[in-house]
């Protein structure tokens, strides 16, 4: 009896053991391209922010109550539009009061030139002393100089009149009134709102001192682009790098506690879409055009301090390549060695290769549209 049962539990481990030996498993389905070999342009990209080119804060000439804000917040305006109303009254008053004053000097000018002019005579005919003579010629210079006061009071008064309405000295996008109507203004204190240019805008960014000498160095050696150097500007919502600038400006100096340089570029706004403060991803052209091989960011591993992509080699096997890495081009990244064009690198799925040698399934696709639908290359291309 003992004799049986050892021999069906012997049976049934038997069985157990054979139907638990592991499958073994398919090859991992990996992406691969081709190395990509092409003329590119090298752009450095930097963080920068929009800023207007002028920025006024409109304050008044002239102390008052506001009268009327006469724009609407947040609308374009043109130099010379009436944007503040300050009461023009005691201003009017002034200038009609100085205008008093100047007829009054006018008419003491002129009856003392009459009588100038007979004391001149009475002089002339010994009738008349040379001292008194000399006083009335004193009164007439006295009466003129009063007019040429009346007249300055006069035009004073008319300019701070004038100052009663407040205009836009540039054309641009008006803030809100951060003073309204019934408000004192104070003169050349008071802030009414602010005014920003619209087009063209700045955008300023830190550029890093190897870049600067790069750049330099680049136009020493391109004397018919010296100074020109083309930018690129995405918003936080752009897809690439829509808007297109020049350099107009770096700084005289490097600033030692951060090793960068402050550099401006001018962009063009027409489409308004530019606004002061916004944050803007700047690329700056880095040099001129070179040749370079490109691979996706995708199939680029790293080992401590190596990077290194899987290529597909003979009979579908996955094996490493170490690489060495240059800029960003366009989404792509420049390898400066490791690779040659005859190279297919795994862009997707490597992760699922733990070792050299490992067969893979492969699907093709174009290196600069990694996201494409793959295609099947012939068997002589995958052997």
């Amino acid at each position: 009896m003992y004799i049986i049962l050892a021999a069906l539990c012997a049976f049934i481990v038997g069985c157990s053991a054979g139907s638990d030996a592991p499958a073994e498993p398919p090859p991992p389905d990996v992406t691969v391209a081709n190395v990509l070999s092409r003329s590119v342009q090298a752009w450095d990209e930097f963080n920068g922010r929009v800023r207007a080119v002028p920025t006024v804060e409109l304050r008044p000439r002239v102390s008052g109550y506001i009268n009327r804000v006469a724009y609407q917040e947040g609308s374009e305006v043109k130099p010379g539009d009436l944007l503040f109303v300050i009461d023009p009254r005691p201003y009017r008053n002034a200038l009609h009061s100085a205008q008093a004053q100047l007829e009054h000097a006018r008419a003491a000018v002129n009856l003392a030139r009459s009588k100038t002019e007979h004391a001149q005579a009475l002089f002339a005919a010994q009738a008349m002393s040379r001292e008194e003579f000399n006083s009335r010629k004193a009164v007439l210079n006295q009466t003129t100089a009063d007019v040429r006061a009346g007249e300055a009071a006069v035009a004073t008064a008319k300019l701070d009149l004038s100052f009663t309405e407040v205009r836009a000295p540039i054309a641009g996008r008006a803030g809100r009134a951060l003073l309204t109507t019934g408000n004192l203004a104070q003169a050349d204190q008071s802030i009414l709102t602010t005014l920003v240019s619209q087009d063209p805008m700045y955008v300023y960014f830190d550029c890093d001192e190897h870049s600067f000498l790069r750049y330099q160095e680049f136009a020493r050696r391109n004397d018919h682009q010296r100074n020109i150097y083309p930018v690129r500007i995405r918003l936080a919502n752009d897809q690439g790098f829509p808007h297109h600038g020049t350099v107009d400006f770096f700084d005289n100096q490097l600033n030692p506690a951060t090793g960068t340089i402050r550099v401006r570029a001018v962009v063009a706004n027409t489409d308004r879409i530019l606004t002061p403060g916004l944050h803007a991803r700047v690329q700056l052209q880095g040099s001129g055009e070179q040749h370079a091989f490109l691979i996706d960011e995708k199939a680029i591993l790293t080992d401590q301090d190596r990077k290194y992509v899987y290529v597909l080699g003979e009979g579908n096997k996955a094996f490493r390549k170490d690489i060495t890495l240059g800029r960003q081009i366009d989404g792509l990244r420049i390898v400066q060695s490791g690779l040659d064009t005859a190279d297919k690198v795994i862009i997707i799925g490597a992760q699922k290769i733990f070792q050299d040698g490992t067969t893979v399934t492969p699907q093709y696709v174009s290196m600069d549209t990694p996201t494409a639908i793959p295609f099947t290359m012939p068997a002589t291309a995958a052997e």
